[in-house]
């Protein structure tokens, strides 16, 4: 089966498409408590795999716990060509609310109880969600990899890192993926984009719509769908996809209307010039 924007191999050895679903809109507002619609919430998840989408990135934050479960009630058992990623590294103590808190300890709970909550035998793929600065970095990645030594979890990512980190890490454990801040507008990561390109680290952008004036069609943003017949969002997807061989968007939305148009991003194709002309929106 074609893979929805292409294909990356994490860690070259689990393949994914290249467009995959970001679960963080699931539980209520402010990413706290349960999902306003849970049976929608369940039916965009499975249309999700219905489009062709099999890669899912959830967080035991997101409610916390909320997003998982619903992943759980909505497609266990789950298609062998589906990939869940995980993440830890913060503490939730209400709506809008996050606290790093990646003492060893708490990553070791937080992965069993991932494992439980998802009710998978093996994490594919673990992220730490922030670095914790009471801790040393070693200690925290060097948990993830005793995880990974126990079978526990297959993959080790980082998220809003620098490329020093990613280095530092990296002493440590192999680290496999990357999840920053990326988009259209806001490319303050792309020192760590072209570090992970050149090492084969997929880059996870998250936030890949940016919202805003960007998004409101006006300017070379705007002119560039008109021509190509597409929205705003599903350009800034493609430009994405162009961007890095590397690049795994992850847009999230509780509509399956809007599940659909950015799964449709797969297809829009864009010349170098409407490349070039992109890269300049946010310089």
């Amino acid at each position: 089966m074609t893979k929805l924007g292409g294909s990356f191999n994490i860690g070259n050895k689990l393949r994914v498409s290249r467009i995959g679903y970001g679960a963080m809109q699931l539980p209520g507002p402010g990413v706290w408590g349960p999902s306003p619609d849970p049976d929608n919430a369940k039916a965009v998840l499975r249309a999700a795999l219905e489009l062709g989408i099999d890669f899912i990135d959830t967080a035991d934050s997101y409610g916390p716990d909320v997003a998982d479960e619903l992943i759980h009630d909505a497609l266990w058992p789950y298609p062998e060509q589906l990939t869940i990623a995980t993440k830890t590294g913060l503490l939730r103590t209400g709506p809008g609310e996050w606290h790093p808190l990646a003492r060893p300890e708490y990553i070791r709970q937080q992965c069993e109880m991932s494992l439980r909550k998802l009710g998978v035998e093996q994490i594919q793929l673990f992220q730490l969600h922030r670095i914790d600065p009471l801790v040393p970095l070693e200690d925290q990645v060097g948990t993830f990899k005793e995880l990974q030594q126990q079978g526990k979890i297959a993959h080790i990512g980082l998220s809003e890192v620098s490329v020093d980190e990613i280095k530092k890490a990296s002493q440590v454990a192999k680290i496999d993926t990357v999840q920053n801040l990326y988009n259209l507008g806001n490319r303050q990561s792309e020192e760590v984009l072209n570090y992970c390109q050149e090492n084969q680290i997929g880059f996870i952008p998250w936030f890949p719509i940016q919202t805003g004036q960007l998004a409101s069609g006006e300017g070379i943003l705007g002119k560039i769908a008109s021509d190509l017949g597409a929205t705003p969002a599903q350009v800034a997807i493609a430009w994405l996809l162009h961007k890095s061989p590397v690049m795994l968007p992850i847009p999230g939305t509780k509509s399956i209307a809007h599940l659909k148009e950015n799964v449709e991003a797969a297809d829009i194709e864009l010349s170098q010039e409407q490349m070039k002309l992109l890269d300049s929106v946010a310089k």
